[in-house]
């Protein structure tokens, strides 16, 4: 069985991660710093923005991936993956944008992350109860 649907914003967010990536590396070879980071507020925006969206993003795609899988119909994955790639979009730019500090879009990028994972439970727990209440 394929994941078109899942697939497609697997594909995104494994290019946002290279483009956070390598604002990492910049930073790094910037600092000479092969570890941690350093007092400078956009190199620790930078890592904290990366790994923050590899906290999330793994988690997000693979409930979108079995609700595909599983039959949940492809509007609803569709939808949700929507709000969890633009959540991880806005996040990462808040978060830099900001340099780790409040930032609107930060916030917002949070709260659509979370969104998106708790309609996949949602998703997922109503279509197992749909399955096994037959």
């Amino acid at each position: 069985m394929i994941v078109p649907v899942t697939g497609v914003f697997a594909a995104v967010i494994g290019l946002l991660l290279l483009v956070l990536s390598a604002q990492v590396v910049r930073f790094r070879l910037k600092f000479g710093k092969g570890l941690g980071v350093n007092d400078d507020l956009d190199f620790q925006a930078a890592v904290r923005a990366h790994a923050n969206l590899v906290e999330y993003a793994p988690l997000g795609l693979l409930m979108l991936a079995i609700a595909e899988v599983n039959g949940v119909a492809s509007g609803l994955v569709y939808w949700t993956g929507m709000a969890l790639v633009v959540g991880r979009i806005l996040h990462a730019w808040g978060m830099i944008k900001g340099r780790g500090g409040p930032h609107k879009a930060r916030m917002v990028g949070i709260l659509l992350t979370w969104l998106a994972i708790l309609a996949a439970a949602l998703l997922l727990l109503g279509n197992v109860w749909q399955v096994y209440s037959r």
